[in-house]
């Protein structure tokens, strides 16, 4: 009976976790699905002002997320992983229900930017709570089941951008994230972490990730390892309406809409077949290694597209995003690295960091367009994404099995 309801409590966390990073998706992708919507009702028409104006609100979020992943995390190591879960998500549902009233671009941009700090604490707080709760055998299918469930939120958000314009749209998002509270009344804390309350131990210092070099490499190779994630989704995905157009496809994308419903499918997908290949090889390392490889292999043939049909390119999108379907590695990865008393900072920072190093990607793939043009520009940032992340890849340390009960000094 123990037994029983020990396991209730796991599948019940894994649940509410993976829940909780679907309205995540949902809020965090809605913006590239509605941007030129969005912007088009609010005064900006002109294509060129669409894409700049859209990578500007980007950042803004990314701004937040930056900022946002730092503070939760922190909070989640010093008070506990279920108060980032409820304090992330009243702040992201409230920022976009506020969204949906926007008249101008300075209010767009604050609450993009408040949304995006809201944002920045759910995946961390959902995989540590679900790695700290799981045997080390069996929490890569834990973490895994949370991606998947959770990327969907992206599809979600597309289908809701076709039945209600792009207001409507933000409140269901706001609106799912309020109604998710009532179920994570059943959640329970982390054994592993209520154990370390009870010590005389530093807990959420983000300082001492600095204050050891070999600390500090690990802690950026957590980060740079997932680049190639957000350079397709931020960049190739975001704007496929662009890039369709600099292929010289006769039938071009009006929206980027369609594409990140593809995208996310494939990513879906990809999470749930990088997850469970690390289990079955008992190596994250492995797993990730061969995603990568796909993942270059995709952009390269993305890339080269040409007068294309609208299918063919959607289907060069759905494999471009199964291709970087490694999120709940990467992120189970940063997880097990760290000890206990740093696991939260850590796993709550590092995808937020990943994501938000768009805030520099943007302006860099900017420079090299200008430069190389759009095509040319991509496969600028898109090599220098990738062989960072196989780099660091090589020293990451392998972590499958590793026993989280630690901490660090």
């Amino acid at each position: 009976m123990k037994n029983e309801k020990s396991n209730l409590v796991i599948y019940t966390t894994i649940l509410v976790a993976a829940l909780g990073y679907f309205v995540d998706i949902y809020d965090l992708l809605l913006f590239s699905i509605i941007r030129v919507e969005s912007l088009k009702a609010i005064g900006i028409t002109d294509s060129q002002a669409l894409q700049n104006m859209g990578l500007s609100l980007l950042n803004w979020q990314m701004l937040g997320m930056l900022l946002g992943g730092i503070a939760w995390g922190i909070y989640g190591d010093k008070k506990g992983r279920l108060s980032v879960l409820f304090g992330s998500i009243i702040l992201y549902s409230i920022a976009n229900i506020c969204n949906g009233f926007v008249e101008t671009i300075l209010q767009y941009k604050i609450l993009r930017f408040i949304a995006g700090v809201g944002l920045a604490g759910e995946l961390g707080a959902g995989i540590t709570l679900v790695s700290e709760i799981m045997s080390k055998e069996k929490r890569g299918y834990g973490t895994t089941v949370v991606a998947s469930i959770g990327i969907l939120g992206a599809v979600a958000a597309y289908f809701v951008s076709q039945v209600w314009d792009w207001r409507t749209a933000y409140f269901v998002g706001g609106g799912l994230g309020l109604a998710l509270l009532l179920l994570r009344i059943s959640v329970f804390e982390s054994g592993m972490f209520n154990s370390v309350k009870e010590k005389m131990v530093q807990r959420g210092n983000f300082l001492q990730l600095f204050q050891n070099k070999h600390r500090f490499f690990k802690y950026m190779q957590c980060i740079l390892v997932g680049l190639p994630t957000w350079f397709v989704v931020g960049i190739l995905i975001t704007f496929a309406p662009e890039f369709s157009k600099a292929f010289g496809m006769t039938d071009t994308v009006s929206t980027g809409g369609a594409a990140i419903m593809y995208c996310y499918t494939g990513l879906t997908l990809g999470d749930l077949a990088s997850g469970v290949m690390s289990q079955l090889l008992k190596s994250r390392k492995k797993a990730l290694l061969f995603f990568h490889l796909f993942s270059a292999a995709t952009i390269v043939w993305y890339l080269t597209s040409g007068d294309i049909s609208q299918t063919t390119f959607y289907l060069k999108i759905f494999l471009i995003g199964f291709g970087v379907g490694y999120w709940a590695i990467f992120v189970t990865i940063a997880a097990e690295n760290f000890g206990t008393n740093l696991r939260a900072t850590v796993t709550t920072t590092v995808p937020n960091f990943a994501r938000g190093a768009l805030v520099v990607i943007a302006p860099f793939f900017k420079a090299m367009k200008a430069e190389f043009g759009q095509i040319g520009g991509a496969y600028a940032v898109g090599a220098t994404t990738v062989l960072i992340a196989l780099l660091v890849l090589y020293f990451l340390p392998e972590t499958y099995g590793k026993d989280l009960d630690y901490l660090e000094e």
